[in-house]
């Protein structure tokens, strides 16, 4: 099986300089937890959590319309390609601690995303391994290293 029959389609994205608020918006809309940052050729960037805007939002006691989403963003990104394997993608998600993964085509442009949840969907259904999925999310659970 490969990251595209798993990944989440339709993903909502926001730009480098569009205001936190924009994204909290997207967010809220979406009903998601992170909302990717893309060039502008669609090309992911960064990623941006819920968590990321409330510590930006706490830390800097600034409006979120006052702050950019590249600001508050993680610019540490870990990509997979649609076309690759998904243990190959569950494999970077234990690696980097990371429960969701912006999915790309051959071009870098964003396609969708793969996250955590869509593999414990996926298990449920028997249609990847639970076990995989159980050392993937033990393995981004883990506290940071020192």
């Amino acid at each position: 099986m490969n990251v595209e029959q798993v990944m989440t389609r339709g993903v909502r994205a926001c730009g480098p300089g569009d205001p936190l608020s924009h994204a909290a918006q997207i967010m809220w809309e979406a009903d998601c937890g992170c909302v990717p940052i893309v060039d502008a050729d669609g090309r992911p960037v960064a990623m941006l959590t819920d968590r990321d805007i409330c510590m930006a939002a706490y830390t800097r006691g600034l409006s979120l319309g006052d702050m950019s989403a590249s600001s508050a963003a993680s610019h540490r990104l870990i990509s997979v390609r649609a076309d690759a394997a998904l243990a190959t993608a569950e494999q970077l998600m234990r690696e980097y601690r990371i429960r969701r993964l912006p999915v790309v085509d051959a071009d870098g442009k964003l396609v969708g995303i793969l996250s955590m949840n869509d593999l414990a969907r996926r298990a449920r259904r028997h249609e990847v391994s639970a076990e995989g999925v159980v050392k993937t999310l033990a393995a981004v659970c883990e506290p940071p290293l020192p």
